[in-house]
């Protein structure tokens, strides 16, 4: 008897010696409960010297230290891997969190396995626990655990052996409506993320090769009904020890969406421009190259839809040379726009129409382009100064009409000229348009001096400012262009107005 107690001792001696340089933890526990003795590595884990301060039996250990699951489940005594192994049981690769009651900010994960040595007749002599650190693992593992929950990017993890769900994060939940526990533990096939892609066979046999999945277009259902377009794609990695699959998702809804806007937009453009009744057309900012052109423009053009398109205004002509493309280019390069301005538009025929041209930027495609309105008003120039035609001819003698009424009858005769605009009478002071009617009587500079009691180089100073303000060189120039606005001079028009004396 005493033989088999010092041989036992000599076997656990030697044991102790064999695991005392192992980087594995090991306990080893009598059978009564007592802890027995621990190597280094287990002491380590623990984070303790002395084997005593593991506590000198199972209730002790449980005493200073609190064990629960990766899922933050709390074993209960009699749930501890010390008591599992004391009851008989064998077990593999428990993973448990250990945290010292002394501490509790001082954490490590263990995997835990079990052993039973027994003695010559079969019965148990003493029990093993064997540990391994997994706390930097661990650690690797809630830092990913926290990086993916917090990406914004949608993504869910599916486990290759049998292809469910173990990991899905937030985005995910906010793009499709569905809850935690809809996604988890379910099938690719019962949560099909490859719904529809464009390359889906592919996509399936990277899935079942563990391999690369590339970026497609695929329809995600959602839990309401309906689905949702998205850009899929599928990354290997491994969770643990377990191969997995990263999905990622790009929510394409917002830009299918938008590009049904758009077509809709384009669409109700499209109907609106075909249908106006006024001539229109739209051509690129850079070379004033037709884009598209409406019936209307086509029916006062005379040219065809594709004698137009993808041509400049230039080379086609539509402008008049003079007065019409040079200006046109100008205008638009500074300001970007133009609004009733008068231009002439030159049909296929070789006609020429006075139009008012109203032009817009506006984007098409990306593209920077110009939607320009043509408003055809040559018959009502045309009426206009027909108007004037009869009424002078009626009027030969116009000396009775008021100087406001003649300057406005040749205002409508020139057509509202922009010259005509800019050097009128309304430039000229009171002194220089009365000096200017004295001329058109056919009075010298001394004359008009004496008429209007002023000195000779006074009268000469105006004519030299209203020749300026004319833009004109020399006196006959400025009797033209007096009459051509109806402008006879106040004298004149004063004695006309004055009733003749009656002869007895």
């Amino acid at each position: 008897m005493i033989d088999n107690a010092l041989h036992a001792q000599t076997d656990r001696h030697q044991l102790q010696q064999i695991i005392t340089g192992l980087s594995e933890g090991v306990i080893l526990i009598e059978p009564d409960q007592t802890i027995l003795w621990a190597n280094e590595a287990a002491r380590k884990m623990h984070g303790v010297d002395e084997v005593a301060a593991l506590g000198a039996s199972v209730t002790e250990y449980r005493e200073r230290f609190r064990l629960r699951y990766r899922n933050n489940h709390k074993l209960a005594a009699g749930s501890y891997p010390i008591d599992r192994v004391i009851a008989g049981e064998s077990f593999a690769d428990v993973v448990v969190e250990v945290v010292a009651v002394a501490d509790e900010d001082i954490r490590w994960v263990h995997r835990v396995r079990s052993l039973v040595l027994t003695d010559a007749s079969g019965e148990p002599d003493c029990l093993v626990l064997i540990l391994t650190d997994l706390t930097e693992w661990a650690s690797a593992e809630q830092r990913f655990e926290r990086t993916f929950s917090a990406n914004p990017s949608p993504a869910v993890i599916c486990r290759l052996s049998d292809l469910r769900y173990i990991k899905v994060n937030l985005g995910f939940l906010e793009m499709t409506g569905y809850t935690r526990e809809q996604v988890l533990d379910r099938s690719v096939y019962e949560l099909d993320v490859l719904e529809r892609a464009e390359k889906r066979d592919l996509a399936i046999e990277r899935l079942g090769a563990g391999a690369t999945i590339p970026q497609m277009e695929a329809e995600l259902k959602l839990p309401g009904g309906g689905s949702k377009l998205v850009i899929v794609a599928g990354q290997p990695l491994e969770v643990g020890d377990e191969a997995c699959m990263l999905f990622t998702f790009m929510d394409m809804e917002p830009r299918r969406k938008a590009e049904g806007s758009l077509r809709q937009s384009e669409e109700r453009f499209s109907k609106a421009f075909r249908m106006m009744p006024v001539p229109t057309l739209v051509c690129t900012a850079d070379r004033l190259c037709v884009l598209e052109v409406n019936e209307a423009f086509v029916h006062t053009s005379g040219y065809a839809a594709e004698e137009l398109l993808d041509q400049p205004i230039e080379e086609v002509g539509l402008f008049d040379v003079q007065r019409g493309r040079a200006t046109l280019d100008r205008v638009l390069e500074k300001s970007g726009s133009l609004s009733n301005a008068e231009y002439r538009l030159k049909t296929k025929d070789g006609e020429l129409l006075d139009c008012l041209v109203s032009a817009e930027k506006v984007g098409i495609q990306d593209r920077p382009c110009y939607l320009m309105v043509l408003q055809d008003i040559t018959e009502r120039k045309r009426t206009e100064m027909e108007l004037v035609s009869a009424i002078e001819a009626v009027m030969q003698d116009a000396s009775w009409f008021s100087q406001t009424l003649m300057e406005k009858l040749a205002n409508v005769r020139r057509g509202n000229l922009a010259d005509a605009a800019r050097s009128g009478l309304a430039d000229l002071t009171a002194r220089e348009r009365e000096v200017l009617g004295l001329m058109c009587e056919g009075l010298a500079d001394k004359e008009i001096a004496a008429r209007l009691g002023l000195a000779p180089n006074t009268v000469r100073n105006h004519v030299a400012t209203l020749y300026s303000k004319l833009d004109l060189h020399s006196r006959s120039e400025a009797i033209v262009w007096a009459r051509e606005r109806g402008f006879f001079g106040q004298s004149g028009a004063a004695t006309a107005r004055k009733k003749p004396r009656r002869t007895r």
